[in-house]
């Protein structure tokens, strides 16, 4: 993977450079999007055949994306990507604009891990203890994982806050058998 890293840095840093100060959190959900599709084996199957015109790739690629209007620089960086046939890249970049749209606002990327389903109202404290936990900002998302049996795994980065109740009964269980 390290290849893709390599291919995806100079898009995610011009598409950083060119938004500006602009609404860097809407493209990097515009990016998610274009990950999500292009992602999809048979649309990379597509966009391989050298018997596709990259102006037919990139009207599939925005057809697919009708609910999700992008922004003029989203536009380019893909026309780009589709002409020098780098949408195995796509992914990779979009991870790494977030990174650089993180780094640049102070927050970081948590995904809670909830052996129930956390709602509307409930995610906002819970928000709140992991950011005085981690001492910083957190953009969460929450993942259901009914084999936690009860509590959460919150991953930030290379960290992880385990509470889970599975988590617990790994502890008893190690501790038993020592």
């Amino acid at each position: 993977m390290a290849e893709l890293a390599t291919i995806a840095r100079p898009y995610a840093e011009a598409l950083f450079k060119s938004a500006g100060q602009g609404a860097p959190r809407e493209l990097a959900d515009q990016l998610d999007a274009l990950s999500q599709v292009t992602s999809l084996p048979e649309l990379r199957q597509f966009a391989d055949n050298p018997k596709v015109e990259p102006a037919t790739v990139y009207d599939v690629v925005t057809g697919a994306l009708s609910s999700v209007v992008l922004a003029p620089v989203v536009q380019n960086l893909l026309r780009t990507v589709v002409d020098n046939s780098r949408l195995a890249a796509m992914p990779e970049i979009a991870s790494q604009y977030r990174a650089l749209v993180n780094a640049m606002t102070g927050v970081s990327d948590a995904t809670v891990y909830s052996a129930y389903p956390i709602n509307g109202t409930q995610l906002p404290e819970v928000v709140q203890v992991l950011e005085k936990r981690f001492n910083r900002k957190l953009n969460a998302s929450v993942v259901v994982e009914p084999e936690l049996i009860g509590g959460i795994r919150v991953v930030v980065g290379d960290e992880v806050l385990d509470t889970s109740v599975k988590a617990r009964l790994e502890q008893m269980k190690v501790a038993l058998t020592a």
